[in-house]
């Protein structure tokens, strides 16, 4: 299968909108689901566990008797694994916990004023919906980046949806790395209608404050339309198709350089992967080599596709490189050059960076410690990768005595005054007549 790669781009020979161009995102499909999955959502909504056993059978090929993973399937699945995969499973659980743990936000309390003490506390948002694609291969990874941090931020009931075979079976695997995890509830569900069910609740499956997770596009799109029906559930973050973007320099190895851009460009059609550098040298090589590496890989008929979003720039110097991508924000920025680790202090917008050559994307996919569930399509902008705060509300607090409210109360009663809220502004100056005249007899 014949592999294309895009010639490679002079930066400096650019304009603006060429510049713009070049670093455009393949357009999204326009698939036209949003009635499909509108009905969908309806189907679930109206008929429930019926509908989802009738699109389990339309969608995977599965006849259910029930829905919901059974004691013994949980208790079989040990055995099913194989001894290695369990202790990489253990290890990467050990280094996702300890890091995320590290990062669970702290209670504070502060007297902002004599007599007034304003505080933060953070609850664990529940029942919380956790979604796992299916695929050719069981994606154990996002069992452990969407549970973990479920887990630290002790959500009390925590739903996984995850599409059965066509035998209607979780993968061992799966079950085994979600029971470590402390998931007891899994759900042979998935696609839209799984979005639906944890979204609004079924008799079987619990209605869910938040859902988390990455999916197609149609469980991107049931996702949103959730997400804006008065009783359906919160969303995660928006993404797109998965990306990458390697700075290198003359220093890099190009082998490398081209498994880093494949690990991600073999994840859909439309992903995209670039690589900036400035050595004319560095990239000539990567398109020599790509190819064939390319061509090797089982997912070589998606390569084939996704290779040609790909953008290779030639740029003068490694500042410059950074100065594209922060443009860019990528889901993933790898820095394979010499002083990454200064340079990346230049970062300013990436979901996750990978410093240095010896720190391949796929670390982070896995075990580095840090979560794959990152901002794609241009939103690490505004939004981070997945962490312990996302399951979590931040709900404030304030206690005034007398004291306080003599001190801050002409304040808030000037402010209501100057925006026409005269109760807002009444009820503090009747407190502070009432305090007085009562001669502040209470706290």
């Amino acid at each position: 299968m014949e592999i294309y790669i895009p010639e490679i781009i002079r930066w400096s020979s650019l304009d603006q909108a060429e510049k713009n161009e070049a670093i455009r995102r393949p357009p999204l499909p326009d698939l036209n689901i949003s009635s499909s999955v509108a009905d969908i959502i309806g189907q679930v909504r109206d008929h429930g566990d019926a509908a989802l056993i009738r699109f389990g059978q339309q969608f995977d090929g599965a006849d259910l008797d029930q829905l919901e993973v059974s004691a013994e399937e949980f208790l079989s699945a040990e055995s099913a694994v194989e001894p290695e995969l369990l202790q990489a499973i253990d290890e990467a659980i050990s280094r996702i916990e300890n890091f995320h743990r590290a990062g669970m936000p702290k209670p504070l309390s502060k007297e902002t004023a004599p007599g007034l003490v304003c505080e933060a506390r953070y609850l664990p948002i529940s029942p919380v919906g956790l979604y796992v694609p299916g695929g050719s291969a069981p994606l154990i990874s996002t069992v452990l980046m969407l549970a973990l941090p479920a887990r630290i931020a002790a959500c009390d009931d925590v739903i996984l949806c995850t599409p059965p075979d066509s035998e209607g079976r979780i993968a061992p695997a799966i079950l085994v790395a979600a029971a470590r995890c402390g998931v007891k509830r899994i759900f042979k569900v998935g696609g839209a209608q799984a979005i639906a069910a944890m979204g609004l609740g079924t008799a079987t499956i619990p209605a869910c404050a938040k859902l988390f997770g990455p999916g197609n596009a149609w469980v991107t799109e049931a996702k949103q339309q959730i997400s804006i029906l008065p009783d359906g559930a919160a969303r995660d973050m928006p993404a797109g198709p998965s990306e990458v973007l390697v700075v290198a320099d003359d220093g890099a190895d190009a082998t490398a350089v081209c498994w880093d851009l494949l690990s991600q460009a073999e994840h859909g059609p439309d992903s995209q992967a670039i690589v900036i550098s400035d050595s004319q040298e560095l990239l000539a090589e990567v398109t020599a080599i790509l190819p064939t590496l390319a061509a090797g890989l089982p997912r070589v008929a998606i390569l084939s596709e996704s290779l040609r979003h790909m953008r290779q720039i030639l740029v003068n110097s490694m500042q410059e490189a950074v100065t594209i991508s922060n443009s860019y924000a990528p889901e993933h920025l790898i820095l394979n050059c010499r002083g990454a680790e200064e340079l990346a202090a230049s970062v300013t917008a990436a979901g996750s960076v990978f410093i240095g050559p010896w720190t391949p994307e796929s670390l982070g996919d896995y075990c580095s410690g840090t979560n794959h569930v990152l901002p794609t399509y241009g939103y690490a902008r505004a939004y981070s990768g997945l962490s312990v705060s996302d399951f979590l509300r931040r709900m404030t607090l304030q206690r005034a005595g007398f004291e306080g409210l003599k001190n801050v109360g002409a304040c808030a009663m000037t402010l209501a005054a100057a925006e026409g809220l005269d109760a807002h502004r009444m009820a503090v100056d009747y407190r502070l007549s009432q305090g007085n005249e009562q001669g502040d007899r209470r706290a």
